[in-house]
């Protein structure tokens, strides 16, 4: 691959995975009671431990975000 190729793929997957990201705090924050009723049918979790396991969730996503398609795509921006 070219590297122009490889910048708009790391911009490409940049956009889509916050786009996902976005999405996953939207549903959390706007409807987590039906969310939280969701999870709860398969596993027995108290409100506390689910905003905590989400929470956590959401950041290790987010990191990942920035590990590998963000810093990638400065990096080769840069070059």
């Amino acid at each position: 691959m070219v590297m122009h190729e490889i910048l708009h793929l790391l911009i490409w997957c940049t956009v889509i995975n916050y786009a996902i990201l976005f999405v996953w705090f939207g549903v959390f924050i706007f409807a987590h009671d039906w969310l939280y009723r969701m999870h709860t049918r398969w596993f027995k979790l108290s409100p506390e431990a689910f905003d905590a396991i989400h929470y956590g969730g959401i950041a290790v996503y987010k990191l990942g975000i920035l590990l590998f398609c963000l810093v990638p795509l400065i990096a080769i921006h840069l070059v």
